[in-house]
């Protein structure tokens, strides 16, 4: 589904790539978690793969969505995509949502961005996203305003609006990092089942490598825009092939003696 060859990228000003000779291969369902620490050149492939890198930047190499070549597309074919081909989960969604605006406002505005519909329409199939997402009131989350919903809460709005026409693709950057540790763990059961229930592909960008290799069917591991480690968890973890992927997995707290990774 999608595929990824050599691809370089560089930001106007910078010495050296930020991204360099990345490879990859997702297959529809599968997802691949990309793990490094910050600067490593991981968000920079999400952005990449969204076309929403700066118009100054210099990018080399392919990527391949479906057959069709991204690198080439226009700028109103990019607009197309996001949303519906493909979406993206952002950090913190109480952050990306407008704090002076009520969730169903934006909610109904997101979809008629993408679909000619009447309003009450794009409400009524946001309602029914939201409950799709385990949102057990999904009215009273419309008329609400995002601060008078949890972390979790937001986080999964965000997922919902994601996944309002069941995007082939869902990339997430960091999704679970502002959230307690009890709200991570529903999160990453929501996405999932999310994976199940739409056989949809996801790439997840995060600092948690025991988080990685517990969702992840191909783990890569990042140091400093390319690529140290590519497989399997099990291969990576029980094999690590650069120094950093060892110093990473020894980061990885401890208890009783029983490493959690």
């Amino acid at each position: 589904m999608l595929k990824i060859e050599k691809l370089s990228v560089r930001y106007q000003g910078n010495q050296s790539s930020s991204l360099e000779d990345f490879d990859l291969t997702l297959r529809s369902g599968e997802i691949i978690c990309i793990v490094g620490e910050s600067g490593s050149g991981k968000s920079t492939v999400l952005k990449a793969i969204l076309g929403a890198l700066p118009k100054e930047t210099s990018i080399t190499g392919e990527i391949q969505f479906e057959g069709g070549a991204l690198l080439q597309q226009t700028v109103s074919q990019w607009q197309q995509m996001r949303g519906t081909a493909f979406s993206m989960i952002f950090q913190d969604s109480n952050a990306s949502l407008n704090p002076i605006r009520k969730i169903g406002r934006q909610y109904e505005e997101y979809i008629l961005q993408h679909k000619e519909i009447s309003r009450e329409m794009a409400r009524q199939q946001a309602e029914e996203m939201l409950t799709k997402m385990q949102l057990r009131d999904a009215h009273s989350i419309m008329n609400s305003y995002p601060h008078q919903l949890s972390g979790g809460m937001c986080q999964r709005v965000g997922i919902a609006m994601a996944m309002t026409f069941n995007s082939k693709l869902l990339l997430a950057d960091e999704p679970t990092s502002a959230l307690d540790v009890v709200t991570q763990e529903q999160i990453v059961d929501e996405l999932l089942r999310v994976r199940t229930q739409f056989n949809t592909a996801i790439i997840l960008v995060t600092h948690n490598v025991a988080m990685a290799a517990y969702m992840a069917d191909q783990l890569i591991v990042m140091e400093k825009g390319r690529i140290v480690n590519q497989g399997s968890p099990l291969e990576v973890i029980n094999t690590p092939k650069s120094s950093y992927t060892k110093r990473l997995l020894a980061s990885v707290p401890e208890l009783e003696g029983e490493a959690y990774v």
